[in-house]
């Protein structure tokens, strides 16, 4: 199969003659694979910063964890270890539930109302970021997310017991109320969890699993489209403050681009990826509607929980999402 690439141009508008008081280089840990379409991404945008300055501010990726684990790189990029790093927001669900709103299970399970909500939620994701020195660049959703088993699963009863790989406190969260027994792996270390029955299945994107070509452990993707995670590209913020203006019009601009790009990359990913597991002798399939009803009753359950937890701010989000549908 082909992979789907598209090249992510510098901007015409990109200042060329952009100078920094020196040249500098940028090193960004990504967490997931060189060939994962968060990764290209990544490695287009740094390209384009590159090249829009003139190589006066490198962006250089590391992709699959090579620099710092996935765990490690929000608050790497927070104390200046790296100066600008990706994450799966969702991730850090823990310190800030804010920072969750895309894993509300079943609020939004398409692109475009997770857009929707995404125009609302942003803004707030960005400043609660700032208050973490962290500067909000552009940001990217996932696929919709489905069930990867290595058995036929028909109902939530069928998955009492069984290893679940989580990766946030909504994961954890779904696996107990699904009686599966969560356990925490980072995306770089998924193959091998699975290779060694660390985890036996898990929740994410067509795109995850086809990555880390996982029919050679598990046998079936349901897909249930619960929600759609987005990864975050965030700069240290003394490190922003510390580009000049030129440079700061470069990297936005690159950014606005990396967004555009990520959406359309990532739709297309979407089926690409689908047809991947299949090929790779998966059954592939929409989950049945049993199935679906009792998941949503228990994503009922995590949204009441989860608006608890976020407060006005989780429940204005919400509720202005509801009333814009």
């Amino acid at each position: 199969m082909k992979r789907l690439t598209a090249p992510l141009a510098t901007p015409a508008f990109a200042v060329l003659g952009a100078t920094a008081a020196k040249a500098e280089k940028w090193d960004m840990p990504l967490a997931y694979a060189a060939t994962n379409f968060h990764s290209e991404n990544a490695a287009e945008f740094g390209k384009c910063v590159t090249d829009g300055t003139s190589g006066n501010l490198e962006i250089v990726t590391h992709p699959s964890g090579s620099l710092f684990a996935g765990n490690e790189i929000k608050r790497a990029v927070q104390t200046g270890q790296a100066n600008i790093g990706e994450r799966l927001i969702s991730a850090h669900g823990n310190e800030n539930p804010l920072y969750e709103v895309d894993s509300v299970p079943f609020l939004v399970s398409s692109f475009d109302e997770h857009e929707k909500l995404w125009a609302i939620a942003g803004p707030k994701v960005a400043a609660a970021l700032d208050a973490e020195n962290l500067h909000y660049l552009y940001s990217v959703a996932w696929p919709p997310q489905g069930l990867y088993f290595k058995k036929e699963v028909n109902s939530v009863a069928d998955m009492k017991g069984v290893k679940f790989r989580s990766y946030s406190t909504a994961t954890a969260r779904m696996a107990e109320l699904t009686g599966m027994l969560p356990v925490q792996v980072e995306a770089a270390e998924l193959s091998q969890a699975l290779a060694t029955g660390v985890a036996e299945s898990f929740i994410s994107s067509g795109a995850t699993g086809y990555d880390r070509k996982v029919w050679e452990h598990l046998t079936h993707f349901y897909e249930v489209d619960a929600w759609l995670p987005r990864n975050i590209v965030f700069v240290n913020k003394d490190a922003w403050n510390g580009l000049d203006d030129a440079t700061k019009k470069v990297v936005e601009d690159c950014a606005a681009t990396a967004k555009a790009n990520g959406l359309e990359k990532s739709k297309a990913y979407t089926q690409f990826t689908l047809d991947g597991l299949k090929a790779g002798g998966m059954t592939v399939q929409r989950a049945g509607d049993g199935l679906v009803n009792e998941l949503k009753a228990i994503g009922a359950t995590m949204t009441d929980e989860w608006l608890q937890k976020a407060g006005d701010d989780g429940k204005a989000i919400v509720e202005a999402y509801k009333a814009g549908n």
